[in-house]
């Protein structure tokens, strides 16, 4: 029999980020000697590198040591690119050496403070961006086993504290993105220096699945993509159970709560007369269906708006973007009995403005209240942040977004792209790439990028006691790969959408609607907020539900035939 060849057993890329002056060079020359002693093989390195003779430490001088280089300042942006050259240098000679030889890299720096310091620095995103890619191109498919961010709260003596604390919130809220390609962990660094180190150990132990709980595919064998050319994949994480992460009693209620929400919505699909449960709060409350796009808003805008019309970038992007600004079907069918078919190509900020504003005069409500849409600031005109919202669409569409995000490889591409533009925050940037991935502009996985809302953060935290050290985007996505195990184990037969499981933007929401449902079924719980009551009653309608989804998923065709749409979990 022929001898069958294991790959070589690579080593982990192990990094530490953050912001000048927070220890992030002791952290990690004293985590190289913790791994060093358990055995591990592990060595230190800096980005760009500081080893005498080498790239790295001449672009260190220049950017440091201006006149110890004897160099005029150099151009920020060319300072960057030459970081990039030194951090291409060092992956090629040094880093990607010693993971081959299955030694742990532990790395000060990452091309996370590319992005940061440059971003904030004034530079150009699109420059960075494009700088970035290159470095990633040479990292392969090599990604790290965790990112350590380092915080400390006291500035060292001398630091512009305004300065430092814009590149903390960069780090953060980039962070929030890349979690959700590879562990990322914040640590504390306000204590000892054993505190921190041990701290970092425990987590790697915990990511190296190790205890059974987590492990990471970037620490796994990796040379089946290491020596490829291919652009780097998001490879996630597998997920084997919950420990050491502590449920509570609304986390069984809410796997009861998806389970019921979805059978009532079968019972109307089938025409059954209301009530459709027995649960006394799903009777009296309003909620959202388990699956988002079951929603009547969704529906709506899936048949009425996305698959109606001219299906081109900037059409396709311009009637999602307006529709969801508002969110609201009433405004939507004003307009459309104003303009007739709403197209960009005869789009008109004054005549959209005037039907807008003239409705508001006459007391129409044209934003929903499913959430809050941000104004423009203090400066804006009091009554017309929606003159603020026609705006920022054409801005997007000018600035080449629809074609940008038609592009981009991945669902957290497309939200960082949404994420830049003024007045959007995280919830409504993966909203909106959410709705646009229902059209044919996008082709995202549902299950590749999360980002957890605001009233989903209050049902994670009814739901858990102790998040065992994962993020709230790792929750969802641990709960999403496990419904079929929690269904089955609550002896639970769970409706699926013909044959589609519920996706990472269902559990969110799901989140989101337990802690409403919560207020009322286990008000002992807290979420993050002072709410202790549901606000909206429901009120049932005779019409009947003709749901259409997204053609790409291929649900419709099994829905006109009668197919199998009701496969128990």
């Amino acid at each position: 029999m022929p001898t069958e060849i294991q790959p070589p057993r690579l080593g982990r890329l192990i990094v530490l980020e953050g912001a000048d002056g927070s220890g992030k060079t002791t952290l990690a020359e004293a985590l190289v000697k913790r791994l060093l002693t358990t055995g591990s093989s592990a060595a230190y390195f800096s980005f760009p590198g500081r080893e005498p003779g080498s790239l790295g430490a001449e672009v260190y001088k220049l950017h440091h040591r201006v006149r110890e280089a004897g160099t005029k300042p150099v151009h920020p942006v060319s300072l960057q690119l030459l970081h990039i050259a030194a951090h291409v240098d060092a992956i090629e000679t040094r880093i990607l050496p010693m993971l081959r030889k299955n030694i742990d890299v532990v790395l000060d720096r990452f091309w996370w403070s590319t992005w940061v310091y440059g971003i904030v620095g004034g530079g150009n995103a699109a420059s960075l961006k494009a700088m970035i890619e290159v470095e990633q191109l040479y990292w392969r498919a090599i990604r790290p086993a965790v990112v350590f961010l380092v915080v400390r709260k006291q500035a060292r003596p001398g630091d512009d504290e305004l300065l430092r604390s814009r590149h903390i919130e960069e780090y953060r809220r980039l962070s929030a993105v890349e979690r959700n390609d590879y562990p990322v962990r914040v640590v504390e660094n306000d204590g000892t220096l054993a505190m921190a180190v041990a701290e970092m150990a425990r987590e790697l132990v915990f990511i190296a699945g190790e205890s059974g709980t987590l492990v990471s595919i970037a620490t796994a064998p990796q040379a089946q993509f290491e020596f490829s050319n291919e652009p780097r994949k998001t490879m996630g994480a597998v997920f084997t159970r919950l420990a050491p992460a502590k449920t509570t009693l609304v986390y069984e209620t809410y796997w009861r709560f998806a389970c019921e929400r979805q059978n009532i919505f079968f019972a109307r699909l089938e025409n059954r007369p209301w009530p459709w449960t027995e649960d006394a709060v799903l009777r009296e409350y309003k909620f959202t269906n388990a699956y988002r796009a079951s929603d009547r808003v969704s529906q709506y805008l899936i048949r009425n708006v996305i698959y109606e019309g001219d299906r081109s970038p900037n059409e396709l992007f311009f009637r999602v973007l307006l529709f969801k600004v508002f969110n609201r079907i009433e405004t939507w069918e004003l307009l459309r009995r104003e303009f007739g078919e709403i197209t960009f190509r005869e789009y008109s900020f004054r005549r959209f403005d005037r039907i807008l504003t003239d409705a508001m005069a006459k007391g129409a409500r044209i934003y929903s209240a499913a959430y809050i849409m941000p104004s423009g600031g203090h400066g804006s005109a009091p009554g017309r942040k929606h003159s603020m919202h026609l705006r920022l669409i054409e801005t997007m569409i000018r600035d080449g977004l629809p074609e940008k995000i038609a592009s981009a490889r991945s669902m957290a591409k497309a939200f960082e792209l949404i994420r830049e533009y003024p007045t959007i925050g995280d919830f409504l940037a993966y909203q909106y790439v959410t709705d646009l991935n229902y059209s044919p502009l996008t082709s995202f996985s549902e299950m590749e990028f999360v980002m957890p809302g605001p009233g989903a953060l209050g049902g994670i935290r009814k739901c858990f006691s102790d998040q065992g050290g994962l993020t709230e985007a790792e929750l969802v996505k641990v709960v999403t790969e496990r419904q079929e195990q929690e269904f089955e184990r609550l002896g639970l037969s769970f409706k699926n959408l013909w044959g589609r499981s519920l996706q990472l933007i269902d559990c969110q929401n799901l989140f989101c609607e337990v802690d409403k449902y919560a207020r009322v079924k286990h008000p002992e719980f807290s979420g993050l907020g002072d709410r202790i009551r549901i606000k909206q009653r429901f009120k049932p309608t005779p019409v009947p539900l003709t749901p259409w989804y997204p053609p790409k998923w291929k649900i419709n065709e099994k829905i006109a035939s009668g197919g199998d749409h009701v496969r128990a979990v």
